[in-house]
Formats: structure tokens, sequence, C-alpha cells
């Protein structure tokens, strides 16, 4: 589909990412990783719980194993027969009896609650029980977390730490998940050079590289390299067909717009097609999605803040998705905003915003100072993106929706 330039609608985002995500290529093959290399993957089966966590009746502090029989009176004084620390296994109460437990020990037989040790005082080899204790008390029972059986972790969840741990709390030492995808990425443009370089008049370092690169490696995805392309169609176009002889998926920075030397969109047309192209969206309005060949292929646009907005809102879910993720988007939050903005126009509008406390200590949105495309340092500065729909003013007070980059960013 070749996508004219001339009175060509914007696209709202919503919209476009309704269409990304259900024409997007899905990855094929699975992969087994030990626990170690799995957080960040996409699991592929479900995760269920072949043992009971705890699998022994336990401690939950330290204190005393009683019997709540024994203590029909306040306060009752039993004899400290043993001392059970955890990894140990205790003997059997009997009659009259309690143990010195420490947190994580079994709790032994005869034995059915335990006193927290702050109230009880140990006088000798006795110890005197100053206030009522239930039967259960302080105890975890077998499979109070997790019972054989059971559902932990469905197929299309993204792991996460505490995911490995619980994957770890009932023995596996591997995880069946997504293979890694595979990522192009290519930046264009004459005036681009490495950083380590001189720069010389009209040139600027390549950014936007490095700041991808790190955004797809937070992904688990494997970046390939294809360099700074020049400003030249044929270049483009032969970078564009080796970029999708090699990778899942093509991601390419400036070229997308209407300019006279913007040759990215005529490319991608030429050996394949753009299903999306101009957004909503501000920053990050020539944004360009399509296929070369077979291969997806999302065009980002050249300015810093651009390239990085639209990366963390339409690619990185995208990337997700095709790893199979069931829940690729981001969560949204609420918050007052500290600031005034005129009204917007037509585009959504995404402003760098820092959190601050007004003067009942509750969180509101700052705006940073300069809201450029290319003010790339806005960003280490900001804590997120506060948006704003079209067509809408903000007042100071005003509550708006705030994407984290807590959310965005792992």
């Amino acid at each position: 589909m070749n996508l004219s330039h001339k009175n060509h609608p914007l696209t709202p985002i919503d919209e476009a990412l309704e269409k990304l995500l259900i024409d997007l290529p899905r990855t094929e093959g699975t992969e087994l990783v030990t626990l170690a290399d799995a957080c960040g993957r996409v699991l592929t089966e479900r995760l269920v719980a072949s043992i009971n966590v705890p699998s022994h009746a336990n401690s939950a502090m330290d204190g005393y194993a009683v019997c709540t029989k024994d203590l029909a009176f306040e306060p009752t004084k039993l004899k400290v027969v043993q001392r059970i620390a955890a990894g140990q296994v205790g003997k059997r109460l009997s009659k009259g009896e309690a143990a010195r437990i420490f947190t994580g020990a079994s709790i032994p037989e005869g034995a059915n609650a335990v006193v927290m040790q702050e109230n009880c005082s140990l006088v000798g080899d006795e110890v005197e029980i100053l206030q009522k204790v239930k039967t259960g008390e302080n105890v975890r029972e077998v499979g109070e977390d997790i019972q054989v059986g059971e559902v932990l972790l469905h197929a299309g969840h993204r792991l996460r730490p505490q995911d490995i741990g619980l994957a770890a709390s009932i023995g596996l030492t591997k995880l069946s998940v997504q293979r890694n995808l595979t990522v192009a990425v290519i930046t264009t443009g004459n005036e681009l050079v490495l950083p380590g370089n001189e720069l010389k008049d009209g040139q600027i370092y390549n950014s936007n590289f490095f700041t991808l690169s790190t955004l797809l490696r937070l992904l688990n995805v494997e970046v390939i390299e294809l360099g700074i392309v020049e400003d030249d169609l044929v270049t483009t176009t032969q970078t564009l067909e080796e970029a999708a002889r090699v990778a899942d998926c093509i991601i390419s920075t400036g070229g997308v717009s209407v300019g006279e030397e913007d040759y990215v969109k005529t490319a991608v047309e030429s050996v394949g097609s753009l299903d999306l192209w101009k957004l909503a969206i501000k920053p990050g309005k020539p944004f360009a999605s399509g296929k070369v060949h077979n291969t997806q292929f999302f065009g980002l646009p050249g300015n810093p803040v651009s390239t990085f907005v639209t990366f963390v809102l339409l690619v990185r879910p995208c990337l997700l998705a095709m790893l199979g993720c069931k829940s690729p988007m981001a969560t949204l939050f609420q918050a007052q905003a500290a600031f005034d903005s005129d009204k917007s126009g037509e585009r959504q509008q995404y402003l760098r915003v820092y959190l601050g406390k007004d003067g009942k200590g509750r969180p509101e949105l700052k705006s940073c100072d300069n809201q450029s495309s290319g003010a790339g340092s806005s960003l280490c500065r900001a804590d997120g993106l506060a948006i704003i729909p079209p067509y809408t003013s903000v007042a100071r007070g005003d509550t708006l929706e705030f994407i984290p980059f807590s959310e965005l960013l792992t």
C-alpha cells in the first residue's frame, strides 16, 4: 500500500495500536532457559506447582511451640525440652512441654501454635506463657502459600524477578520461554557520526542507535546493527532488504517524513508496503509501520524525543505481542497537574513531566521546561509522560493520565 502525504489523515494512537496488534506476525520457536536467564522472557507453557509450599508446617516467628490444650490458665508454665532451628526436625512434645523454636523451623508433633518470644518469660528450663494463644497462631500451614496442582503462571506471562523466585520455590531450574526476537536497527542521515569521532560542521552524534539498542536489550532482544545509512534511495532500499533477510523485525530512525531527503518511506513501499503513516500524537507524528517483504517494519522519527516516545508507546508493546505476551501495554496512572497548558490541537500530546509534591504531600506532575522533540536531555529529567487528549487545555489541579517510565523501561 502506497500512502500519499497529500491530505493524509492522522491516525489516533489507540486506533493505530489496535491495528498494529492485530496485524503483527507472531514469533515461532521456544527454548528452555535456566532461571538465571529467564527474567524478562515470555513463558510458553503454564507453571503448575508440583509440591506444596511450605511443604511442612513451620513457625512464622521466633518463640515457643506449644499445645494450646496445655494453656487452660493464664499465665501457664511449660517445660522447655528442646531447641529447633530452621532446617531441623524436632521430637514430639508431651503434655506440659514446649520447644524453643525459630522462624522457618518445622512445628514438632504435639504442638499446634507458636507463642512469640515477646509474650513469654523464661526462667531456667521453664517458659511462662503470659497471654492467651489460639490454635494455629504463628504457624504456616502446609500449602498455605502454594498447593500441589495450583496454576501459578500462565503462558504469555512476561517473567519478573519475583516470578523467578516463585519457580525456584517449587524446585524448578529451567523454564520454557519464547525464543528471543532479532531486530535490525537502521539509523539514517548524512549528518550522523558515531560517538568517538570529531564532529565536523553540520554533523551530530548518532544518539538514537544507542537509545534504541538499550531499549531493545531491556526486552532481551538480539540487536543487529546495520549502521548509519546515507540519505540515498538505492542504499536505503538495499539495507532494508538485507535487514529483512536476517531479522524478525526492522526498526529505522529518520527518513519517514515528507522532506526531499527522506527516503525510507519510498524505499519501504518499493519492496513492501506501509499500513500506517503519520499519527495524531505529539511528539512522534511521522511514525510508519508496514512490511519489508514479510518482515515487520517500524519507521521512527529522527528527533531523539520522538524516537524514544514512539518506541515506548508503540514499538515496545508490538514487540512484546510478537513474543506472545498477553499483557503488552503499560499501566496508566492518574495524578494532578502542577502546570497550565493551552488547548491542544488534533494531536494527543505526551508531555515530559517529573513528579513533585503539593503542600499536602500529595504527588503532582510538573512539566519539563523544554518540550521540543529535539531536546533529548529533557527525557533524563523526566519521570514519565503526561497525556493531554486532543483539543484539551490543562489548568493547575486538573487530573491527568500519567505513564511513569518505570512502566516503560523494563
